[in-house]
């Protein structure tokens, strides 16, 4: 069983699972490789000097790699919620079991309305529902948070992998028992 399951790798979802793995829970991604991001090309991310939206999602997956993620490529197509765990179907018939879910899924709500989740109007143009979460990103069901452009944020890759790194950052303190901060030092 996975400590996080993210849905969407992106960089909302990239960025949550960097994080994630980085603390050692065991996190998987199922990404449908449709990011919006792959169509960008940025110009405005402090500390970039311009990336195609293509690079940056395969440089955010490296990071998350690197430290652990699991990444595979696929279609959610349903999130079922059974005894405090939660079972993320496939279109092509695998099933994933996690004890959290991240929904990463930029302008789609639909599989989150799907597995019972509250949505409300959304928030930016072009976005018409966005899944109603709390301040630390969870949503009405248990174990499941969202965070990103589905969950409100501006649609500006900077904010939403910051988005991605907070819930994914109240997540862990939530598994831990207490805050988590993630610092590493430069060693120069």
């Amino acid at each position: 069983m996975y400590d996080v399951i993210v849905i969407g790798g992106g960089p909302t979802g990239g960025s949550a699972a960097l994080l994630t793995s980085k603390a050692g829970k065991k996190t998987l991604v199922i990404d449908n490789e449709k990011s919006i991001t792959k169509k960008a090309w940025m110009d405005n991310h402090y500390g970039v000097d311009g990336i195609s939206g293509p690079d940056m999602v395969e440089v955010g997956k490296k990071q998350a790699t690197k430290f652990g993620t699991e990444w595979i490529a696929a279609e959610v197509s349903e999130i079922q919620t059974d005894n405090g765990k939660h079972i993320v179907l496939t279109e092509d018939g695998k099933s994933f079991e996690g004890k959290h879910v991240i929904l990463a899924t930029g302008m789609s709500v639909q599989l989150a309305e799907k597995a019972g989740i509250t949505t409300a109007p959304g928030t930016e143009p072009r976005v018409n529902k966005i899944i109603d979460v709390d301040k630390n990103g969870k949503t009405n069901v248990k174990g499941i948070w969202a965070a990103g452009t589905v969950a409100g944020v501006s649609m500006h890759t900077i904010i939403t992998a910051g988005d991605g790194a907070k819930v994914a950052i109240n997540l862990i303190s939530e598994l831990n028992g207490e805050r988590y901060v993630d610092h590493d030092i430069f060693k120069g």
